[in-house]
């Protein structure tokens, strides 16, 4: 089975140098694999002539798109106005069935405003969320919603439960995915109203629900899922980031403070490079938004090319799983029982 791509090549901090590259990277990992990069076709070409992709010709097509979405840009202006922009067209080629997934390190309003528009929403599903990975202590667990819903409801956080499972359990092959609810304690008394009726719903789901969840229960990988509304979703996010970043830039003045801490970091460098290598967002970049009628996957906007490479590899990961078929015969099954 070949599964088919589309990149936004032209999106994010960097564009097509790092696209490509990833691009180049993703059809050497993945033999069954074919991208269609969409952007500016002279740009896209030369930089495809940059590497060596001479035995990938057959399956590289290049899209050419006229405009690029800005970083910045409203997503109101990036609907109604680019309708020829790289994201767009990326977006048109999934609604067509000309590629199975679509990858953009664009602007992420921008983004969810598009593909909802285009793709639609899932029967039985209001609103889609967006699902990503974060490091613990035992590798990585998943985290939805990041951001797309700040004001979810309770039957909204159960829609994001269910389909974040099944997206985890497809992609990760882990049978029935323990899954947890963001909460400012494990005790049942804890939490709001909105928190106590989702994990109500939650318990009386087919869901391997394992309870409340606290935010250091996300680092310690106490679960596979953690659900949450996208509020306090991108606070935890953005705040794993900042620590992360802080960590690294303590650490880099205590071993530059003299002679003798630099003699000790030379020792401790392959500590030190593994220390870096498990904290880098970038092993853990390509974010899912789970609820729409096709597969899209949110690159960070600054990543490299290792990192836009694993955005690829989730979305070829997500196409051979076929979540969007698993997810919509789940939904349909739910809406039957509970009419």
């Amino acid at each position: 089975m070949t599964i088919k791509v589309s990149i936004d090549a032209s999106g994010g901090d960097h564009g097509i140098p790092v696209t490509i590259a990833a691009g180049v990277k993703a059809l050497g990992s993945f033999k069954d694999l074919q991208l269609t990069f969409v952007g500016d076709q002279p740009l896209i070409e030369a930089e495809l002539s940059r590497h060596p992709v001479t035995k990938l010709q057959s399956r590289i097509q290049v899209v050419h798109a006229t405009e690029v979405v800005l970083m910045n840009e409203p997503p109101a202006i990036a609907l109604r106005k680019k309708k020829d922009s790289s994201m767009r067209v990326a977006i048109n080629l999934v609604k067509s069935n000309e590629v199975d997934a679509c990858v953009s390190a664009g602007n992420t309003g921008a983004l969810m405003a598009i593909s909802r528009f285009v793709l639609k929403t899932i029967k039985g599903i209001d609103r889609p969320a967006i699902m990503g990975r974060m490091p613990t202590m035992t590798g990585h667990t998943h985290m939805l919603d990041l951001g797309a819903n700040v004001d979810s409801s309770p039957q909204d956080l159960l829609e994001f439960a269910t389909m974040g499972a099944i997206a985890v359990e497809q992609t990760e092959s882990i049978s029935r995915p323990s899954v947890g609810l963001l909460n400012v304690g494990e005790e049942d008394m804890k939490g709001n109203d909105k928190i106590k009726k989702t994990a109500e719903l939650l318990k009386n789901s087919e869901l391997n629900y394992s309870g409340f969840v606290e935010g250091d229960d996300i680092y310690k990988g106490t679960v596979d899922l953690v659900v949450c509304d996208g509020f306090e979703g991108n606070i935890a996010l953005k705040a794993s980031e900042g620590v992360a970043a802080m960590m690294g830039y303590y650490l880099k003045r205590a071993f530059s403070r003299n002679w003798l801490t630099k003699i000790v970091a030379l020792i401790a460098m392959p500590v030190l490079k593994d220390f870096k290598s498990s904290l880098d967002p970038g092993k853990y970049n390509g974010a899912s938004l789970l609820g729409l009628r096709g597969i899209v996957v949110k690159s960070h906007g600054g990543a490299n090319a290792d990192s836009f490479f694993m955005a690829i590899a989730e979305a070829y990961a997500e196409a051979n799983a076929k979540i969007i078929d698993k997810i919509s015969t789940q939904v349909a099954k739910e809406l039957e029982k509970n009419e």
